[in-house]
């Protein structure tokens, strides 16, 4: 089996290939490429990587290169994880929106249109020549913002599918908290590409008893903290929110902390310094623990088991993806991508069935859905007003003053990245 990594020299790769290693009855990878432009960090990452595998007793062969036809060809899945413009790009999302009292975020809000907008036309030229190279390889996406790249991806008729890491995280953090094995818990995880609710955890399936109220009883004050949203919300909601939640729940709470702080993009930027460091030792042959700092908790593990399941393995056959809506959520286009629990062993992933939303839920994920519909149309045909339409429609921009000021901003800050601006 071949697998190709694309943004292979990103400093989140030796999770990955950690997964890769510790996994390896589950998903028996005999050649990884990694795939990216930076030659100096690919050398790095690359040796890391090897020295992984390694020793975990890994036999399979890890290729490093730039040549982006070459590592697709022949490739049975390919993984995409590039960030268009880097964290520069990336500090820049965090920190002009702002200046006009709205969230910095880099996959929501102003951000994460710019994101959409730099990403979008860069990922499709890669899923063509994934296509040409081989149509029957799949495309993973773990590139933000999720939601609206595997929308690009799937409205041109790719072979793809979503995946974050929030779902497994929480799956984890529940099994922690109930003493039981992360295989034995069950999300009924409903929404969309960071903006979903957890409205039960089953013990044994999908059709197992739910925990929540248990967990909310005796966990609420630790699930709360780690949300950092007040208990008493999630004893009125019933459910667990996303972290990125919060963005909309206390969105001027937020704006007020981002003002004060040095950015997240800083931060990771610093941590990437000091990894890259890391990964240049030629004695240092496993993750770091720095590593867990980084972000993406469990992304591996994630990765590996949605690739084996795809590709007709071991892998749980049931997982959370983003894949088309297909009518599981009715109030949502046949053609919106959504974030729930879905049978990932055939040909497309097939959402299972979901409980009836609550409006307040619902009412929500069909106000972010027609942003992203109008996110997407301004990622594929640009100008000026697409971007503007796309903010005024999105819920934590909404005014059409700030719809205004961010759109010069947007514009501003990516015009390099923009082909029509």
């Amino acid at each position: 089996m071949k697998l190709t990594v694309v943004g292979g020299g990103s400093t989140y790769t030796p999770e990955l290939i950690d997964g890769f290693a510790r996994l390896r009855d589950t998903l028996p990878v005999r050649e990884l490429v990694l795939v990216d432009p930076a030659a100096d960090r690919l050398d790095l990452v690359g040796g890391l990587a090897r020295r992984i595998f390694a020793r975990q007793g890994h036999d399979g062969r890890i290729v490093t290169t730039s040549d982006l036809d070459a590592a697709v060809d022949g490739a049975d899945a390919v993984l995409l994880q590039l960030r268009v413009g880097g964290q520069a790009a990336r500090q820049q999302d965090e920190t002009w929106p702002l200046e006009c009292g709205c969230v910095g975020q880099e996959t929501t809000g102003a951000g994460g249109l710019a994101k959409a907008l730099r990403t979008v036309p860069v990922v499709l030229d890669i899923a063509e020549r994934v296509r040409r190279a081989n149509p029957d390889a799949w495309i993973i996406d773990f590139t933000n913002p999720v939601g609206i790249v595997t929308r690009a991806l799937l409205r041109a008729g790719h072979r793809a599918v979503g995946l974050c890491n929030v779902a497994i995280g929480l799956q984890r953090k529940f099994a922690g908290l109930l003493g039981v094995a992360p295989a034995d818990v069950h999300l009924d995880h409903v929404g969309l590409n960071h903006l979903t609710w957890e409205t039960a955890v089953r013990l044994g399936g999908p059709e197992g008893a739910d925990v929540l109220p248990r967990l909310l009883a005796e966990h609420g004050d630790a699930i709360a903290a780690d949300l950092r949203l007040p208990r008493p919300l999630l004893d009125r909601l019933g459910t667990v929110p996303s972290y990125y939640l919060r963005y909309y729940y206390a969105h001027d709470e937020v704006v007020g902390e981002l003002r004060t702080k040095p950015s997240r993009a800083a931060e990771v930027a610093e941590m990437e310094r000091q990894l890259l460091r890391m990964y240049g030792d030629p004695a240092l042959d496993e993750k770091p623990a720095l590593l867990a700092e980084r972000g993406g908790a469990y992304y591996s593990e994630a990765a590996v088991d949605l690739a084996a399941a795809l590709l007709g393995g071991a892998g749980s056959p049931y997982q959370v993806v983003n894949t088309y809506n297909r009518g599981t959520l009715p109030f949502l286009p046949d053609d919106a991508v959504i974030e729930v629990p879905a049978a990932v062993g055939g040909k497309v992933p097939a959402p299972l069935p979901v409980a009836d939303v609550d409006p307040l839920y619902a009412g929500l994920m069909a106000n972010v859905t027609a942003y992203e519909d109008l996110a997407l149309d301004a990622a594929l045909r640009g100008g000026r007003e697409r971007v503007f339409r796309a903010l005024l429609a999105h819920p934590l921009v909404g005014q059409y003053g700030y719809a205004e000021q961010l759109t010069d901003r947007l514009v501003a800050h990516n015009r390099e990245h923009l082909a029509w601006a």
